[in-house]
């Protein structure tokens, strides 16, 4: 799985543009739970279940407040799953590695 930081909302709506297969962490630099979250994704991505996805990694601190609100997120930790530029599916919160292989597998 290809990681890749986007740090502004053009950069954000190109990348999806760029990469079919698409595994969003909208997160915060001093969150608890996006740690968490940062340890299953790392092994999602040493996996299997995330070849030819790309993880696209989204810093609050970094693209700003507003962008945020404007995509509806409500909480960080959260996941969204994107194919085509679509979004599939929505996971707020922690997730397990297992979790996030069975939404890769299903929406992806």
């Amino acid at each position: 799985m290809q990681i890749i930081d986007a740090t502004t909302p053009e950069q954000f709506q190109q990348l999806l543009a760029d990469h079919p297969r698409v595994l969003v962490d909208f997160h915060k630099d001093q969150c608890p739970g996006c740690r968490m979250l940062d340890m299953s994704l790392q092994r999602v991505a040493s996996g299997t279940a995330g070849q030819g996805a790309t993880l696209l990694r989204v810093q609050l601190e970094v693209v700003g407040e507003a962008f945020f609100r404007e995509l509806g997120l409500r909480q960080t930790p959260t996941l969204s799953l994107f194919l085509d530029g679509d979004e599939r599916m929505r996971m707020p919160g922690f997730q397990s590695p297992q979790q996030i292989e069975a939404a890769i597998a299903e929406f992806l």
